[in-house]
């Protein structure tokens, strides 16, 4: 393998790593963004122009989703890679005391 064929895995699979945990913290949109910006340079350098574009036109989709989620939300606790806090997950372990039912 050469190392612009390696250049193209490493950027291809962080777009998919990247694009696959977008929900968890806004900073994977961004880093997609990267990865979609290193695809295009991959795809420029490769000779295959048209993949070369649409990937730039990726990242700058991306960039304006990153740019969209941060002012929908600034203050996203877990951006800073902290793992969920318990107001965070979407799944209780231990459900909520209720009364029974009459």
């Amino acid at each position: 393998m050469d190392k612009l064929t390696l250049f193209g895995l490493v950027a291809v699979t962080a777009m998919l790593v990247c694009y696959a945990l977008e929900a968890r913290a806004r900073g994977f949109i961004l880093a997609f963004a990267g990865a979609c910006l290193l695809g295009s340079i991959y795809g420029f350098l490769q000779g295959a122009w048209p993949f070369g574009v649409v990937e730039a036109v990726w990242a700058a989709i991306a960039v304006r989703k990153w740019r969209r989620a941060a002012r929908s939300n600034p203050l996203q606790p877990n951006d800073a890679g902290a793992p969920p806090g318990p107001d965070q997950t979407k799944a209780r372990l231990i459900p909520p005391l209720t009364p029974p039912p009459r």
